[in-house]
This record gives structure tokens, C-alpha cells and sequence, in this order.
């Protein structure tokens, strides 16, 4: 089995996530008035690829979750209306590569942070979500984590963990394999600040590299 990160990996939002964050907390803070000091760039780029509600409390810790959530919803939906319009850019040989890792037999799953409706938008846009099994998104029940969605598949398919690859740019990636004892695909090309990877099985410099492992 091969599971995907999608922002840094397949994908990079870093052309369209700024614009996106600062409309949602502009429009929320017209509305309310309890936002004077919007975050900067530097600040929201640093969230990306963490857990969709720890963003928003080290972005916006002085409001309530409710009020917090409101922002979030609005920035998912701008997030997906950009994407199908063209916003963002995948890294070359998406679309290549998962089809050459579905030829070969691997199972192809998904393993984000991001809310179910973004991660099926990006897959969908770059014309490979049809390669992927169903996907199993964090609910802040009992899939909180990425590696809550790694158990959750290793239960499903039955897979020794050791035959399952984590593909990610992160350190939640990385914390995910290692929790689950699965192997780590690190793309350097991705968001990733020097010396966040502890360390991994292979180093991707281009996601169509993983053709040259798999």
C-alpha cells in the first residue's frame, strides 16, 4: 500500500492559501468586529500541513471554537472553488505516477490533514481520484491524527505495517509512519523547514522519483 500526503507532495496550495485565509478571517472580522491583527503570510504558511483545528487555534487563539470553525468552513469552501478554477499547482507527474504505482498492484490511499471535501477536490481536479481507495479523513472522533487514519486503513485492509509507505513532505507525516511502523517517502520538494525530517527510507527530490523505488 502506498498513502499519499496531499499539500507538499501532490500538491501545493501556497499560491492560493494566504489569499484564501486572510478573505475568510477579513469577512468574519467585518461581521464581528473581534479581529484587528490579521496573520501574516509567514504566519499561515507555517500551520500548513497540520491538523485543520490546531491551525485555526494558533492562528486565531482568542476565539471561541465555534467562531474559529465559521472561519474554517468559509476558507475550505474558497479553497475548493479555487482549485477548480485552476488555483494552486501540482507538482509534475501526478498523474503519471499514481497511474504507474495502480499498474503495478499497490493499493493507493490518502493520508491528510485536510478535511475529506479538499483532499477528494485536489485528487479529483489532477484526474487521479478514481486510483484511490475511498478515503478516510480525520473527524475529530475517532480518527484525529494522520496516523489514526494509517491504523485505520492497516485495520481495514489487513496490511502488515511494514508493507505500507507513507509518501508525505511533513513531520506529522513522519510521526504517522513511525507511530504505525510504516515505511517514510520523504519529498524534499515539498514544505518541509530544514532539519524537520528525522529521518526515512527514501528521499524523493520529484514525486516521479517514487517510479525509480516502486
Amino acid at each position: 500500500m502506498v498513502a499519499f500526503d496531499v499539500d507538499g507532495t501532490l500538491f501545493s496550495s501556497e499560491s492560493i492559501i494566504f489569499k484564501t485565509y486572510v478573505q475568510a478571517i477579513e469577512e468574519f472580522a467585518q461581521r464581528s468586529g473581534k479581529i484587528t491583527n490579521l496573520p501574516t503570510h509567514d504566519q499561515i504558511m507555517l500551520q500548513i500541513g497540520k491538523p485543520v483545528r490546531e491551525i485555526f487555534v494558533n492562528l486565531l487563539p482568542s476565539l471561541p471554537l465555534e467562531e474559529r470553525e465559521l472561519i474554517s468552513d468559509r476558507v475550505l469552501e474558497l479553497l475548493c472553488d479555487s482549485i477548480r478554477n485552476g488555483g494552486g499547482d501540482f507538482y509534475a507527474g501526478v498523474g503519471s505516477t499514481v497511474r504507474y504505482l495502480k499498474e503495478k498492484g499497490y493499493t493507493i490511499t490518502c493520508a491528510s490533514n485536510g478535511r475529506r471535501s479538499y483532499v477528494e477536490t485536489v485528487l479529483e481536479t489532477a484526474g487521479v481520484l478514481h486510483y484511490f481507495e475511498p478515503i478516510i479523513a480525520i473527524n475529530q472522533e475517532n480518527v484525529c491524527t494522520k496516523g489514526d487514519i494509517l491504523s485505520e486503513y492497516i485495520k481495514k485492509y489487513g496490511y502488515k505495517s511494514n508493507s505500507i509507505a507513507l509518501i508525505g513532505d511533513r513531520y506529522s507525516d513522519w510521526e504517522a509512519a513511525r507511530n504505525n511502523g510504516c515505511l517514510f517517502g520523504y519529498c524534499s520538494y515539498g514544505h518541509a523547514t530544514n532539519g524537520e525530517i528525522p529521518d526515512f527510507e527514501w528521499n524523493f527530490k520529484e514525486l516521479e522519483a517514487l517510479k525509480e523505488i516502486f
